[in-house]
């Protein structure tokens, strides 16, 4: 083999490699608060796609929950996010809490409810949601999904936040400020158990506040992304009783700029490895295929659609 030969398949090889590193594509994932269930289940499926698919290169970023991962999608500073599908609908409408309509956001995965926590003292006296009136309460943090939905909640109550002492806090800073003696009452919209919740329990006798039936049908009939559900007892130290409560449900949606192939390749790697990421969080048993496209309220994107026509699933089309 002579000089020139030898330079030429060097470059070749060079041509070959640089294409091949070329290739990967970066895909980052909002989360939520380090005290919540998105952050861990987010960094499993950053995890569990990354070492299944080497052309995708997954990363997941703390974020401030729905709304605020709602923004970054909408506004293409994010590739993918986890969000609640009431806030997501709100969002492609352009309603209250978002200044703008995003058109942009799709469906890549219903996940699982996440339920309204009503977090409370045992000796408040707190034993119904028109019974926060006149007390210190969490209501979520600036554009969370938390915040959107205590103020549904609370529109059906009648009541305004000028009723109670509001505090607009997240996961982490509302289970502090009960264990500073500094909160009556905190919401918290979440798959259970949530960790800050459990550790708040394990130093103070916690209670859930349930909503009866009346409130509830209301609260649908107004808000039909929410569903009536329950929290089993035992779920939390202290809460010896089922908890009846509005759900939502979570789900991971992308931006509809993202290649229908990225896409396709990612549910797929996403579904066919999906028992890796049970061992990451109890509550990530409650996600199957089966249910991956339940309560969809933006439509999903073509290429995970693709996927689940491929495994017999119909697709919903959601205007």
């Amino acid at each position: 083999m002579n000089r020139k030969t030898t330079m030429v398949l060097a470059l070749l090889m060079v041509f070959t490699f640089a294409g091949a590193a070329s290739a990967t594509t970066f895909i980052s994932i909002a989360t939520g608060g380090t005290g919540g269930t998105y952050y861990p289940l987010g960094g499993g499926m950053a995890e569990i796609v990354s070492r299944h698919a080497p052309d995708l290169q997954v990363t997941s970023e703390t974020g401030n929950a729905s709304a605020a991962n709602i923004n970054l999608i909408g506004t293409h500073q994010i590739e993918m996010a986890m969000v609640q599908n009431d806030l997501a609908y709100w969002a492609a409408k352009g309603m209250t809490p978002f200044k703008e309509q995003y058109d942009n956001l799709r469906v890549v995965a219903s996940l699982y409810p996440e339920h309204v926590q009503c977090i409370t003292l045992k000796g408040t006296g707190v034993e119904d949601i028109m019974d926060i009136r006149g007390k210190r309460v969490s209501v979520g943090a600036p554009g969370s999904g938390v915040l959107g939905d205590v103020t549904a909640l609370l529109k059906v109550a009648e009541m305004k936040f000028g009723d109670m002492e509001p505090d607009f806090l997240d996961f982490n800073n509302t289970t502090q400020r009960f264990k500073d003696g500094q909160l009556d009452v905190g919401f918290v919209v979440a798959g259970y158990p949530t960790s800050s919740i459990m550790d708040l329990a394990t130093t103070h006798d916690i209670d859930l506040v349930s909503f009866n039936d009346d409130f509830m049908s209301r609260l649908v009939a107004q808000y039909p992304f929410f569903v009536k559900d329950r929290i089993p007892a035992g779920t939390y130290t202290g809460v010896d009783k089922d908890v009846q409560t509005p759900a939502v449900l979570a789900m991971l949606i992308c931006d509809s700029q993202l290649p229908d192939d990225v896409v396709y390749k990612f549910t797929k790697t996403f579904w066919e490895n999906i028992e890796e990421l049970y061992k990451v969080h109890a509550k990530a048993k409650e996600i199957t295929l089966a249910t991956a496209l339940d309560g969809v309220s933006v439509p999903v994107h073509p290429g995970a659609a693709k996927y689940y026509q491929e495994v017999g699933m119909n697709v919903p089309d959601v205007k």
